[in-house]
């Protein structure tokens, strides 16, 4: 009995040691910025953006409903920070470049530029992730957190924001940073 306890301790360790991950998450990454004064952060839960102002048809409406929360980062280059812009920048893109992060499109050049990834499946996304970098201005990351996103759909919320229909005055500071 007592050597059957001891196997399974043994086993019990090794199985927790081995199915711990070393790679930093998205979300310890954001958690961990929350008292850092050189990034700007907003979280922002989606029911601020329903509003009456909204001009959304229902479907966009239903559409704005499968997004629960959004996370904002951003590090704006200011002075002297300058020179750290790289090194906050890098330790992000390695953290999204991680293989369960999918690639949706990437644009832009050497010096300013966006990669759209997501979480989930190809029909029902459960995070979008927008990262948006100038190596001028400073770098972006939104994350979008829902139940079931669809890209197609997004994309018609994406068209609906672009044509001012919906309020989203709550992401301007971050906006101004880029102007692309």
């Amino acid at each position: 009995m007592i050597l059957i306890k001891y196997v399974f301790g043994i086993g019990l360790a090794a199985l927790t040691l081995f199915s711990c991950n070393n790679e930093q998450s998205l979300q310890r990454y954001l958690v961990d910025r929350q008292d850092d004064d050189s990034f700007l952060k907003i979280d922002i839960a989606a029911s601020l953006l329903q509003t009456d102002g909204n001009n959304l048809s229902q479907e966009e409406k239903d559409i704005l409903a499968t997004v629960k929360k959004i996370n904002v980062v951003a590090y704006p280059i200011k002075g002297a920070n300058a020179a750290d812009y790289e090194v906050k920048r890098q330790e992000l893109k390695k953290i999204i470049d991680q293989e369960q992060y999918k690639m949706l499109m990437k644009y832009g050049s050497n010096k300013q530029g966006a990669t759209l990834k997501y979480l989930g499946e190809d029909d029902a996304i459960d995070e979008i992730i927008v990262f948006a970098s100038d190596d001028e201005k400073g770098f972006a990351l939104f994350r979008l957190l829902g139940d079931n996103m669809e890209p197609a759909k997004m994309m018609k919320l994406m068209s609906a924001i672009e044509k001012g229909d919906m309020d989203i005055s709550q992401l301007k500071s971050i906006g101004s940073i880029f102007d692309m």
